[in-house]
């Protein structure tokens, strides 16, 4: 049958005619627009929040120095802080964590040509930090907050005491404790006196916000392709240590089984 011109179904597909397929396709396109729409409303809504000033005078550990919050900006108005779960002591940075950051170079020089600094921000030393960076091979700056308030503060961090409780403020809401260090990404504003202001935070789900490979898998037919792992994630490795990828193997030819079977 010429699948081309009437409809059939593949294993796990239906395979339709090109007119039913642009008919579709075009019926999805506009629930993509709506959603266009919505996504460009929430932005307009998430700037229009307000701002709450930054009193504490958090210090970092950074490659030139200790640095205060206010210098971190690099002489611009706006600052991306990426919250890496990578607490003292740990080995390794977490997985996921990683899977955002290998985003961070691509859009790096072109958010700092719209005024803003990106960088991450991990509460394990200075020293810890720049070995497992050199690991990667990561450009970005990254930053520690070793020995401050900062991670406890923006509830990336958590303490003994809320690990007994069994319960975190994490993503503006109680939950019960997963681990002592959880994902974010925040955004800070400094105005042109030097105050510091915190304009938005995001956690969970939202930290996928960094996620560029996630956007381009939910354009394939497979998507994501995560309902069979443990948990969602499951797949993700550090990028040095993944298996070498798989590479498709093409169909037998039509004589294969034949000889196979001589």
């Amino acid at each position: 049958m010429n699948t081309s011109t009437a409809e059939a179904r593949t294993p796990n597909h239906p395979v339709v005619s090109r007119e039913r397929w642009l008919a579709e396709r075009k019926a999805l396109l506009d629930r993509e627009k709506e959603l266009t729409r919505l996504r460009d409303d929430i932005a307009r809504a998430r700037r229009a929040l307000p701002w709450t000033r930054i009193d504490k005078d958090y210090v970092f550990d950074t490659p030139d120095g200790p640095r205060r919050l206010a210098d971190l900006f690099e002489g611009r108005s706006q600052l991306l802080v990426q919250h890496f779960m990578l607490g003292p002591g740990w080995a390794q940075g977490c997985q996921s964590c990683s899977y955002m950051a290998d985003h961070i170079g691509g859009m790096q020089i072109h958010l700092e040509h719209r005024d803003v600094t990106m960088l991450v921000i991990s509460r394990a030393p200075l020293d810890e930090i720049e070995r497992f960076r050199a690991r990667m091979g990561w450009g970005f700056k990254w930053v520690s907050s070793h020995g401050s308030d900062f991670n406890f503060d923006f509830g990336v961090s958590f303490t003994p005491e809320e690990k007994a409780r069994g319960e975190v403020d994490y993503n503006f809401g109680k939950r019960p404790f997963m681990r002592e260090e959880l994902p974010g990404v925040s955004v800070f504003f400094k105005d042109e006196a030097g105050e510091v202001f915190r304009t938005y935070s995001t956690y969970g789900r939202g930290v996928e916000v960094m996620m560029g490979t996630y956007d381009m898998l939910d354009l394939t037919p497979k998507g994501r392709d995560e309902h069979n792992l443990a948990y969602p994630m499951d797949w993700v490795r550090h990028h040095d240590r993944y298996e070498p990828a798989p590479i498709a193997q093409p169909a037998p030819s039509g004589g294969a089984c034949c000889h196979a079977g001589a």
